[in-house]
């Protein structure tokens, strides 16, 4: 791990801390052993149901991917879907940006023979299916629970609102990028031309050169995706079940605390506009934000007493669970390719000897 992600490890964990010391020290009637009660008496099918919701978020992000990969990259017979995704849920989750963990995922996707431009196309595509997912997420809450957003303070109703429009720029500036490959091209030339003023790089030349194959191979793969609906439409599905899955562990660990089944939907509009307000914070995993907008919700509909409790079982399984999940799968997933390079050495050693000796 280089020096920057282990910055942001770091200062994620730091707002991770700080984040869950907030929240418990807002609410008075709080205490350890009332939040290890809560849990004891929760419903172990409703809290099992919490926990496969939060691993359907890395799960069906690798069937968008797997989906896409073979969509573009025909032929090809490996792709470790569920690697790309825990790669991008994690470094997103440590990086103040939404599409940080995309370069995580392009390196195991090319490590795993996938190209750069086929890996970059992929990668964008599927961040546009994830912002429209969650756009129509919101649609379906205004439209079927309007009054949800009557349980939310006016700060959080413009950070809902905020959320909504950052979004709606978002995709319309992922379509162009996708489909316009000239502006792309433009802006990465303008970046090397920068990057050389800077005298960062001595030979700007030899990369335009190399950019301008790499930007032919995008333009090729974006092309094929004009007639690919079916790909599309399934990638679309599979972000949209990321999505649900997700913002349905807030309402199944209102089920297992004695909920009620009639304000299922309620809740789940509720975490629902949580995700897209938390789109416009700049912070790692929105940490804070999210909290305070889900404890913000639930005022409304749960019991004070309750609130706090609810909010950090909720955010540790669907997102502090999730991270650490996700690490483990990165992790795993680099040693296997150390393992692989290693064996790759050996072989090459081993027919260079047999050359030599031959």
């Amino acid at each position: 791990m280089d020096k920057k992600k282990l910055f942001w490890a770091v200062f994620a964990v730091v707002i991770a801390v700080l984040t869950i010391f907030a929240v418990v020290s807002q609410s008075k009637d709080f205490s350890v052993e009332m939040l290890v009660e809560f849990i004891k008496t929760a419903n172990p099918f409703w809290m099992a149901a919490a926990v496969i919701s939060m691993s359907g978020f890395i799960i069906f992000e690798g069937l968008a991917i797997r989906v896409l990969v073979f969509g573009l990259d025909t032929g090809r017979r490996r792709c470790r879907g569920i690697l790309y995704a825990a790669a991008d849920v994690y470094f997103s989750a440590i990086t103040p940006s939404a599409s940080g963990g995309q370069p995580a995922s392009a390196f195991f996707m090319i490590r795993d023979g996938i190209s750069g431009a086929v890996s970059a196309v992929i990668l964008l595509v599927n961040l546009v299916m994830y912002t429209f997912a969650i756009m129509f997420v919101g649609v379906v809450c205004v439209t079927g629970k309007p009054q949800v957003l009557m349980h939310f303070g006016t700060p959080s109703k413009v950070l809902i609102a905020l959320g909504f429009l950052i979004m709606g720029i978002s995709a319309a500036g992922f379509l162009l990028l996708l489909f316009k490959e000239r502006l792309l091209h433009r802006i990465c030339e303008w970046l090397l031309r920068l990057i050389h003023r800077m005298r960062l790089i001595r030979h700007p030349e030899k990369l335009e050169a190399k950019l301008q194959h790499i930007m032919d191979e995008y333009d090729e793969c974006a092309g094929m995706i004009a007639s690919k609906w079916k790909m599309l439409f399934l990638a679309f599905l599979f972000n949209l079940l990321q999505r649900v899955s997700q913002i349905t562990v807030t309402p199944c660990v209102y089920m297992a605390t004695g909920g009620s089944l009639s304000r299922f939907f309620e809740l789940w509009s509720t975490q629902a506009f949580v995700a897209i307000g938390s789109n416009c914070a700049p912070i790692p995993g929105a940490m804070g934000v999210a909290d305070y907008l889900l404890l913000d919700g639930l005022n409304g509909i749960v019991e004070a007493s309750a609130v706090t409790n609810m909010e950090l079982v909720s955010r540790s399984i669907s997102f502090y669970s999730c991270v650490i999940l996700s690490l483990l799968i990165v992790a795993a997933g680099y040693i296997s390719v150390v393992r692989e390079r290693r064996k790759r050495k050996h072989a090459e050693a081993g027919s260079g000897n047999g050359r030599a000796e031959g």
